[in-house]
């Protein structure tokens, strides 16, 4: 029964393995032919004896890049190698110091400093956290790239396909039918064929192996009817010899090197721009393949280990006089397509690109370039997000569609780096465009349809409705910033001319410019005039950016600085003191008034001077000192509270993890509390704590009973007293809640 397990983990990682050496082998496939053209390309720049040095060179430059790059990246199924921008960067490089009359043996040991200085430079924008804003590449920008990626990959592989001289571009080979060759054609059609059809087979072996196989012994079948097709010298349909020995790598490795001192600081210092230029090229080129690879595989890559393991990798190549790369494209999306599913399968590639170039170059030579073509075919057809059109269907979405097009269009027109800063500018206006749309007040609401949780007595909530449309409440929410300024002058404007109170809560906010902070400034000084007041809560939040509200509003001298503006905690803090004001008293105030007598509460005046003496004999006088309790959490609910002096605040327990418990209510001077529980006789749901100094008095329900027995009706009338009072607290409640679901 134990056995199971195990046996199901070593079948997983044995899958995994043999996936690894299978991608591992797919890209090597890809990876070299195209790293010794790139090498052979730069090379030949310095002269037509020199090809074999940039053969070399590519070779060097896929084995240590494959080696040392997967081996310390932060990428799983990454194939590292020699890549196009490089050649580019590079080529262009030796052309000018040709020109220049530099000497080709100090030429080729500036390509290899420039790709030394270029991996050092990787090193230090990775080290520098540079690499995490690939994070923020949004997904219109990804799928415009991936599809983008897949055309240019179709559109390099179809001369290849078709048979064509070199450096034919993909719309004049299909012009020209006559240069056509039917028998690279025919490899291409079956290997392509094959690689889609083997997953209905079998999924054992990927289908980018069967398609390669299928490819090979379909180019022999065509040699049977072709002799000149087992000919390799001169044979552009295979890959054809790649030429070198173990000796000449070693003296390619050693030899560049034994000229350093001839290298001025001067060259160095020549080098230095391009150097930057090309790193930030292939640290690019890499993310954008981490992201797309991301896209395919629904993973997350670190891109900052990357940058560090591609740095790395570039200086290894360079110090054996490789050539630098980058996360190629194409090698990457084969070894996905062939089974690859850890890093692991990179350094096989790395180590399949020696060991091929040593024992196998005889077998790789007889690799059709029409069979590659066709493998890279499919997979750039697969890469099209042809998922992406179902956002025509709405105009909500029509924008996102028209910034996947046109990085499709850049990528494909002029370069995928020109891609990526097009859609990431695209992308940052339809946030823009996002943030203009939504409203920034979440919920308005009138002073009168919303109180603080303090309790007031009758006539108090009296005065609070008929005067509540002194105040006003806006909950904000979003983005306060240069975009949404007239909007939130739009909706405050009506308000300053009718309004003595305006709170502006700031829970919700994500963010807040100076722009903003100047808008709300001219609102403050025209209440000033009027003399209103500005209020302001939530503020002491910290914004996703990291940047605390209340010290913005601090530095930029919004709340400070005048009376006319306040700050509080929270919401029903503001409340209360504006309800506070409305009234005219104050908690200081209140502090300074007497305990009230028995005859002063209206929950027991208006009884007969003889009912009260009795009524008065059963209620027990307390004193509870500043932050004591009155009651906790599980007490019996048999005592009804009145205070005669002083403030307490009901609250709920603490949840796991908090601190503070939740504030109910607070209770003041004439009112009473606990009458809940004194009319159930059930235990208490919360705590009572008191603010300050507090006078009660207080009715059990054994006094009561016993009243009730001697006054019957003093007690239905004191019931009666209590449970309108509740009715009128509940009324409140519910009236704050429809006010509530109107506005939202």
């Amino acid at each position: 029964m134990r056995a199971k397990p195990l046996e199901t983990d070593l079948k997983f990682k044995n899958d995994k393995i043999m996936g690894d050496f299978w991608g591992g082998l797919a890209s090597m496939l890809v990876a070299l032919p195209s790293a010794i053209a790139f090498g052979v390309t730069i090379y030949a720049s310095i002269g037509p004896t020199y090809a074999g040095l940039g053969a070399l060179a590519g070779i060097l430059g896929a084995t240590a890049l494959g080696l040392v790059s997967p081996a310390l990246g932060g990428t799983n199924r990454l194939i590292t190698a020699p890549c196009a921008p490089a050649a580019a960067v590079l080529s262009a490089f030796a052309i000018e110091l040709v020109q220049q009359g530099v000497a080709a043996p100090t030429i080729v040991l500036m390509l290899t400093s420039l790709g030394l200085v270029s991996g050092v430079v990787q090193l230090l924008l990775g080290f520098m956290g540079i690499g995490s804003l690939i994070k923020y590449i949004p997904f219109p920008v990804v799928s415009g790239y991936l599809t983008g990626v897949g055309l240019i990959i179709i559109g390099s592989q179809i001369p290849k396909l078709l048979g064509v001289p070199n450096g034919t571009s993909w719309w004049r080979a299909l012009i020209h039918p006559e240069t056509w060759v039917w028998q690279s054609i025919t490899i291409g059609a079956v290997t392509a064929g094959v690689m889609v059809l083997a997953p209905w087979v079998t999924r054992v072996v990927p289908a980018a192996i069967f398609g390669l196989i299928a490819g090979v012994l379909t180019y022999f079948g065509l040699a049977t009817t072709d002799e000149s097709l087992l000919v390799i010298e001169g044979n552009k349909l295979i890959i054809g010899p790649l030429g070198g020995t173990a000796s000449s790598m070693l003296n390619a490795i050693t030899g560049r090197w034994s000229e350093i001192g001839d290298l001025r600081l001067r060259d160095i210092g020549n080098l230095l721009g391009t150097a930057f230029t090309l790193a930030v090229l292939l640290s690019i080129d890499t993310l954008k393949t981490a992201v797309v690879l991301d896209a395919l595989t629904r993973s997350r890559h670190d891109s900052n280990r990357e940058l560090v393991a591609q740095g790395l990798g570039n200086v290894a190549s360079a110090c054996a006089g490789g050539m630098p790369g980058a996360g190629q494209m194409g090698a990457t999306l084969v070894n996905l397509a062939s089974g690859g599913q850890t890093r692991v399968s990179g350094v096989i590639e790395g180590v399949l690109a020696l060991v091929a170039f040593l024992a196998l170059g005889s077998f790789i030579a007889w690799i059709p370039v029409g069979a590659l073509a066709g493998i890279l075919i499919v997979v750039g057809v697969r890469m099209i997000d042809r998922h992406s059109l179902h956002l025509l269907e709405s105009p909500w979405t029509l924008l996102d569609f028209i910034v996947i097009a046109v990085v499709v269009g850049v990528a494909v027109g002029y370069s995928l780096i020109a891609a990526s800063g097009v859609g990431v500018a695209l992308a940052m206006l339809l946030f823009i465009r996002e943030q203009l749309s939504s409203t920034v007040i979440r919920r308005k609401i009138e002073g009168g349809n919303r109180f603080s949780k303090r309790v007031r007595l009758q006539e108090d909530m009296k005065v609070l409705e008929k005067h509540g449309d002194l105040s006003c409440i806006l909950e904000l929410q979003g983005s306060l910033f240069f975009g949404t300024k007239d909007q939130l002058h739009s909706a405050l404007d009506p308000e300053l001319s009718k309004r003595k109170y305006i709170v502006l809560d700031m829970r919700r906010v994500q963010s807040v410019d100076v722009t903003a902070v100047h808008l709300l400034s001219q609102i403050r000084d025209s209440l000033i005039e009027r003399d209103a007041m500005l209020i302001f809560t939530g503020v002491w939040q910290t914004l996703p950016n990291g940047r605390n509200l209340a010290e913005f509003f601090d530095q930029m001298e919004l709340t400070h600085m005048t009376d006319h503006v306040k700050v509080f905690r929270d919401l029903d803090d503001a409340v209360e003191w504006i309800e506070d004001q409305i009234l005219g008293e104050s908690i200081n105030r209140q502090a300074d008034l007497p305990p009230l007598e028995f005859y002063e509460i209206d929950l027991f005046k208006d009884h007969k001077e003889e009912t009260l003496i009795d009524l008065q004999a059963s209620v027990e006088r307390r004193s509870v000192a500043k932050d004591e309790k009155v009651y906790s959490f599980g007490d019996p609910g048999n005592e009804l509270y009145v205070i005669r002096k002083g403030l307490v605040r009901v609250t709920l327990p603490p949840s796991r993890g908090e601190l503070v418990g939740h504030h109910v209510l607070t209770y003041g001077r004439g009112d009473f509390f606990g009458g809940m529980g004194f009319l159930s006789e059930m235990t208490r749901l919360n705590d009572a704590t008191a603010l300050e100094d507090t006078e009660l008095f207080v009715l059990n329900r054994e006094q009561f009973s016993r009243i009730r027995e001697e006054h019957k009706r003093l007690a239905c009338e004191l019931l009666e007293a209590v449970a309108k009072v509740l009715a009128m607290r509940l009324r409140y409640a519910d009236k704050e809640l429809m006010a509530m679901q109107d506005e939202s």
